[in-house]
């Protein structure tokens, strides 16, 4: 018998919600999720209490990071305050997930997690050639159970992916074939003011119509904190790393293929990267797949979620808990997602890549 890494629940939510009237499609997601939702909520407490933030410092950045999603795009406010609703929670609660990761900046006690991204160019039986990706999001184990798979439709266009209890969006593709990964960084600027970056990525799932599209919306929205987007359609693929310096495109690691771990990548945000948080850790990962895929490259979607799979003594591709640490630094794989543009689907795996054989996929099409 085979022991499970860490703790999972035996049934991962699904959520799908449909509706025209953004503010009806979060309270279709609260009523959904209010159970879990409140398993979150009492999870990021303990981590911004761990991290030195203290609840009334939390309550102000939800607000202040809710007031700029208002003025920006009345419609995401709305949906994260229907979110509130469903659940019989405050909006400012909300907010809060939706904007952890500008609240955690705050923090050197907490540093966030890793994750890995692969997209690459990959030739097709007419002779032609189409792009796929596939990406761990490893995070805090004590959020295992704070995270479902989703399929929401209303907005300009349907999306399907995984994002937290609460959160609008994180790793999806959308009924126009546009694909989206996300990698957080770090940079010493990073602050609560502008778009949470997970609201950005619902911003772009659910307006974007290709990988230009959304490179327009994303110079448009007020930015303080830092990620990396990786967007990719059939006949494009763009790797942006987003700071508070600006948003730079990041050139491919080698042909057809665009690599991203967790640090900048572009000059002008590195020059301010909080190198602390993830270094050597992340360079590390990012030159081993490097090598791993120069050596033998990917030229079938099946190979994709192989080359993310690490062991002992490698840079931790796939990262397995140490459940003797203590809370705030034990980082898991807690999912593993193949995105397929052509095909307007997230392949979800509730796991680490090296249980791509052992655990079962859901297949999501937007």
């Amino acid at each position: 018998m085979t022991t499970d890494p860490y703790p999972r629940p035996a049934h991962r939510p699904h959520v799908t919600t449909d509706a025209a009237d953004p503010r009806q499609r979060g309270r279709s997601r609260g009523l959904q999720l209010a159970e879990g939702l409140h398993g979150a909520l009492d999870a990021y407490d303990r981590l911004f209490a761990l991290a030195g933030i203290g609840p009334h410092t939390v309550r102000d950045d939800a607000e202040r990071a809710l007031d700029a999603v208002g003025a920006f795009r009345p419609a995401l406010r709305a949906q994260i305050e229907g979110i509130a609703d469903g659940a019989r929670v405050d909006a400012w609660q909300v907010a809060a997930l939706n904007a952890r990761t500008e609240i955690l900046a705050r923090s050197r006690t907490v540093p966030p997690g890793e994750c890995s991204t692969l997209v690459r160019r990959l030739p097709t039986s007419d002779g032609g050639a189409t792009r796929v990706g596939v990406q761990t999001w490893d995070w805090h184990v004590e959020l295992s159970s704070s995270w479902h798979t989703l399929d929401s439709a209303g907005g300009a266009h349907r999306y399907v992916g995984i994002t937290e209890h609460g959160i609008l969006a994180k790793i999806g593709v959308n009924s126009a074939g546009l694909a989206l990964h996300f990698n957080i960084l770090g940079h010493r600027d990073d602050r609560v003011g502008g778009i949470p970056v997970h609201v950005l990525a619902a911003l772009v799932l659910e307006e974007a119509g290709s990988t230009e599209h959304a490179r327009e919306i994303l110079r448009d929205a007020p930015l303080t904190s830092s990620g990396s987007f990786t967007l990719f359609d059939t006949d494009s693929a763009l790797l942006l790393d987003l700071s508070p310096a600006g948003i730079f495109e990041v050139p491919e690691a080698a042909a057809g293929t665009h690599l991203r771990t967790n640090h900048f990548l572009t000059p002008v945000p590195s020059a301010h990267e909080k190198s602390w948080l993830y270094q050597p850790d992340s360079g590390e990962r990012y030159a081993f797949l490097r090598d791993r895929i120069e050596r033998d490259p990917v030229e079938r979607p099946g190979q994709l979620v192989e080359r993310l799979v690490t062991g002992p003594g490698e840079p931790p591709l796939t990262c397995v808990p140490d459940m003797d640490a203590p809370t705030g630094r034990r980082w898991a794989s807690l999912a593993t997602v193949v995105l397929d543009p052509a095909c307007r689907t997230a392949r979800v795996l509730d796991g680490t890549p090296a249980e791509h054989t052992t655990r079962p996929w859901r297949t999501l099409r937007a």
